[in-house]
C-alpha cells in the first residue's frame, strides 16, 4: 500500500453509522449532492445501539413513528418496536438511498486535528479488515459531523459489589451479552429500575427458553406506563391519506401527544405522581405494594419515564414467576445477593443493568492548531455547534421526546453554514461565546448517569442562541426563521487564521 492509499479526502465526514449517522449522511447528501461525504462507523455493521445491545427483549422506549425518519416512513404495524425491526429498518434506508456507496464499516476515528492554515480537518482512522489486521489512514475533511451517540460502547457502568468473585453463577451487562446466551430455568436477579430492566424481565419469562424466576431489584422505584404496542390511529391515517401522508400525520399526533404529556406532568407534579400511581395501580397484582415500589422520590420526568408496551412488564409480575425488591444490597454470596434488610436473593445470574458511562464525540478529543479541546470548556450553540471547534457539528437529541426528532433541524443548521460559506468563499465557521454569557447544565435529567457525567460535558447557555430544550415543540421554534447571527465567526483560510474574525453579518 503507497501513501495514496492510505489517505482520503472528503467536504463532509459523518461519525458513526447508527439511526442518527445514517440519517445525517443522508440529510447532507440531499442537500450538497457536490460535496463529497463520507460514512464511518467503527463497528462491522450498521446500527449503533441498536445493533450493539443484544440482551433479551431490547426495543425502543420512544414510538417509532417519531423515532424513525422525516424522509422514511416507518411501516412495521408495531409502534414500540424491537431492535431487529429497527435494524431491518436502517438496513432498508442505507440500501434505498445509495448510503452503501459512502458508508465505511470497520473504521474507527482516533483523533481528529484542524489547522486553521488548511481549513480542514485531519482525522486519524484505525481500519480494520476481514481478518482483523489494522491499518492506519488519513482523512481530510472541510466539516465534521459526529453522531456518536452519548455513552460508550465499550464500557457500561457496574459500582462495586462487595463479593462478586463469591458469586458461583453468571453475572452479565446488559451492554455485553453473549449472542448464545441460555437464561432457560435460572433464577434471575436484574439490578436497576430503568428501562433495561423494565424491558429484559417480562422478555426473559417468555418463549420457550423462559427463566424459572425473575426478580428486579431496585434500591429507588421509577415511573412506570403502559402504551400500546399498536398504534390503531396510525393504521386508519394510512389507509385514509396513503403512506407518506398517513406517516406525517402520526408522526404530528404523537409530537404533540408526548408533549402534552411531558408538559401536563412537569407543571403539575403532585397531579402527575397521584395518576401515575393510581394507573399502575390498576396493573399491579395485589400482593405488591405500589407505594414501596413504584413511588420514586422524584418528579415524573425528572428522569426518563418507563415505557412498557401493551403492560407487558405488569403482566409478568401478574403471572407469578417475577416480582419486584426494594433495598439495598450489602454483598453477593455464593448463591445470590445479600440485601440490606437481612433478605437473601438466590440466583444463577445476576444483571447489572446499572446504566450507561457517557462520553461525548465518541472518545475523540480533537485538537485545535495544536491545542486540546476540553468538551467541559465549551458551549453549544443551537445544541449542535461546539464553541471554539471549527467546522464541525455534533447531534445531541432530546431527552424527554424522540432522540431523533432533533435530527433534521441540527442538519439544516449545518446546511444553512456550508452554504454561507459556499456563498461568501469563507473556509473556516466557528461558534464564539460573547463575554459574560451566563450558563446552565447541558442536560436537564437527574439519572446517574448524567450527574456522574456532569463535569465532562458541554454546557449551554442561558440565551438564545445558546440554548436547546429537550422537548421537540419547544426546541423547534429555536430552529424557526434565521439560524446564523453574529455568534458564528467566519474567516478565510489563512496562516494563523483569526477566528474571530468576520461574523455572520460582516
Amino acid at each position: 500500500m503507497n501513501d495514496a492509499d492510505a489517505t482520503e479526502a472528503a467536504d463532509i465526514v459523518v461519525i458513526g453509522a447508527g439511526i442518527s449517522g445514517i440519517g445525517a449522511a443522508q440529510h447532507l447528501r440531499n442537500d450538497f449532492p457536490g460535496k463529497k461525504v463520507i460514512l464511518l462507523e467503527s463497528r462491522d455493521s450498521i446500527g449503533g445501539t441498536w445493533d450493539l445491545f443484544r440482551y433479551p427483549g431490547v426495543r425502543s422506549d420512544s414510538d417509532l413513528h417519531t423515532y424513525a425518519y422525516e424522509f422514511k416512513p416507518w411501516r412495521h404495524r408495531s409502534a414500540i418496536a424491537e431492535a431487529p425491526l429497527i435494524r431491518e429498518y436502517l438496513a432498508e434506508t442505507v440500501s434505498e438511498f445509495g448510503l452503501d456507496n459512502v458508508l465505511r464499516l470497520r473504521h474507527r476515528v482516533t483523533s481528529a486535528d484542524w489547522s486553521s492554515a488548511e481549513a480542514q480537518w485531519t482525522l486519524q482512522v484505525t481500519v480494520t479488515d476481514d481478518a482483523g489486521t489494522e491499518r492506519t489512514k488519513t482523512i481530510k475533511t472541510g466539516f465534521v459531523f459526529s453522531a456518536t451517540g452519548y455513552y460508550r460502547y465499550d464500557e457500561g457502568f457496574t459500582p462495586h459489589f462487595e463479593g462478586r468473585d463469591d458469586f458461583r453463577g453468571d453475572i452479565l451487562h446488559p451492554q455485553h451479552w453473549p449472542d448464545d446466551y441460555d437464561h432457560r430455568g435460572k433464577r434471575v436477579v436484574i439490578i436497576g429500575s430503568g428501562a433495561t430492566a423494565v424491558t429484559m424481565l417480562p422478555a426473559m419469562l417468555s418463549g420457550e427458553g423462559a427463566a424459572a424466576h425473575v426478580t428486579m431489584l431496585q434500591r429507588t422505584p421509577s415511573y412506570i406506563a403502559s402504551q400500546p404496542r399498536f398504534d390503531n390511529i396510525a393504521v386508519k391515517l394510512t389507509k385514509l391519506l396513503g403512506a407518506k401522508r398517513g406517516y406525517a400525520a402520526t408522526r404530528l399526533k404523537n409530537i404533540w401527544i408526548d408533549f402534552l404529556l411531558v408538559s401536563t406532568l412537569r407543571k403539575f407534579p403532585d397531579f402527575g405522581r397521584k395518576a401515575l400511581r393510581k394507573w399502575t395501580l390498576k396493573e399491579l397484582p395485589p400482593h405488591i405494594d405500589v407505594d414501596t415500589h413504584f413511588n420514586p422520590p422524584y418528579e415524573p420526568w425528572d428522569e426518563r419515564l418507563c415505557v412498557t408496551p401493551d403492560g407487558e412488564f405488569f403482566k409478568a409480575l401478574r403471572g407469578g414467576s417475577a416480582d419486584v425488591v426494594t433495598d439495598r444490597i450489602d454483598r453477593f454470596t455464593e448463591d445470590g445477593i445479600l440485601l440490606e434488610s437481612g433478605q437473601e436473593l438466590e440466583a444463577d445470574l445476576i444483571v447489572t443493568a446499572t446504566g450507561l458511562v457517557m462520553q461525548m464525540l465518541g472518545g475523540i478529543q480533537p485538537t485545535v492548531d495544536g491545542h486540546l479541546v476540553k468538551m467541559s470548556d465549551t458551549l453549544l450553540y443551537r445544541g449542535a455547534l461546539i464553541s471554539g471547534i471549527p467546522n464541525w457539528a455534533m447531534m445531541l437529541g432530546y431527552t424527554k421526546a424522540s432522540w431523533t426528532l432533533r435530527l433534521s433541524n441540527v442538519c439544516r443548521l449545518v446546511g444553512d453554514v456550508l452554504r454561507r460559506m459556499d456563498a461568501n468563499g469563507y473556509d473556516i465557521a466557528v461558534p464564539v461565546v460573547p463575554d459574560g454569557l451566563a450558563t446552565t447544565d447541558l442536560l436537564d435529567l437527574t439519572a446517574g448517569y448524567m450527574q456522574r457525567a456532569k463535569p465532562e460535558l458541554p454546557r449551554q447557555g442561558t440565551e438564545l442562541p445558546w440554548q436547546m430544550h429537550t422537548t421537540f415543540v419547544k426546541d423547534n421554534r429555536l430552529f424557526k426563521g434565521r439560524l446564523i447571527d453574529r455568534n458564528i465567526r467566519f474567516a478565510v483560510r489563512a496562516p494563523a487564521a483569526d477566528l474571530t474574525g468576520a461574523t455572520a453579518d460582516s
